[in-house]
């Protein structure tokens, strides 16, 4: 990695102080947030996002070395925009996707399949790009979801991925070392997406959230984001999943 091992471990200059993050959806909720804090731990920022406005926003804010438009489920677009960078980068971080919750007697087949088999390229593109482009030491560091590891309607295709995500992280992590794989799996996240899921019943699931969860809050995009750093950040990460729900499993629906 390009940072120093006093900076790795939270010297003066930040923990990512000469480090070059590229977060592939960083224009909203916990991409925006997780460049936030890369940059407050002294890093470098590569932005990607599918929405150009919101990315000119971030940017505007951020001031990253370079941003990108394009949707990251193209596989090929993606694999060439991470082989064409003009240098090695320290980490990379994937936050594009959005759960399914169709029941099967309305499940669009084509999109299922897109939507499933879509997550799983997506990352294997990255990973097989990234070994030529991300320093030894630095991490892929993917978003998932826990949701789905409790069988319910409607949750087929997103908990058919919740199941293969971390089997996909652990043997990428063997592919691809010594660059780093990582995987958050986050509960409810109070961002844009949640609302946009949830519509007029957002008000009521943040309520019961707060009543219910061990922690007594909700989880927001800054507390995934503060997760992110650290991994990026400890060089011994590698292979595993990372919850983050606030105790949102430890209580019964």
């Amino acid at each position: 990695m390009s940072g120093t091992d006093g900076e790795a471990a939270g010297g003066a200059h930040g923990l990512l102080a000469g480090q070059t993050v590229v977060v592939v959806g960083g224009s909203a909720g916990i991409g925006l947030e997780t460049a936030r804090q890369v940059r407050a731990a002294g890093g470098e920022l590569v932005l990607v996002a599918r929405d150009a406005g919101r990315l000119k926003r971030a940017a505007d804010e951020l001031s990253p070395l370079s941003t990108a438009a394009f949707d990251a489920r193209d596989v090929e677009h993606l694999e060439r925009f991470i082989g064409e960078l003009p240098g090695p980068v320290d980490h990379v971080m994937v936050t594009a996707g959005s759960p399914s919750y169709t029941p099967i007697a309305e499940l669009d087949l084509a999109k299922a399949a897109y939507d499933f088999g879509g997550r799983i390229a997506m990352m294997l593109a990255l990973a097989r790009a990234s070994r030529e482009k991300v320093r030894a030491g630095g991490t892929l560091l993917f978003i998932g979801g826990t949701g789905g590891r409790r069988p319910a309607l409607g949750m087929a295709v997103t908990g058919a991925l919740t199941a293969a995500l971390p089997a996909l992280t652990a043997n990428l992590a063997l592919e691809v070392a010594p660059v780093r794989v990582n995987l958050i799996a986050a509960g409810f996240v109070d961002t844009p997406l949640s609302a946009s899921l949830l519509g007029d019943q957002l008000d009521a699931r943040r309520a019961e959230l707060r009543e219910t969860l061990p922690i007594g809050r909700v989880v927001g995009p800054e507390d995934v984001a503060a997760l992110a750093v650290h991994i990026m950040a400890n060089g011994a990460l590698t292979g595993a999943t990372y919850d983050i729900d606030g105790g949102q499993q430890l209580v019964a629906r």
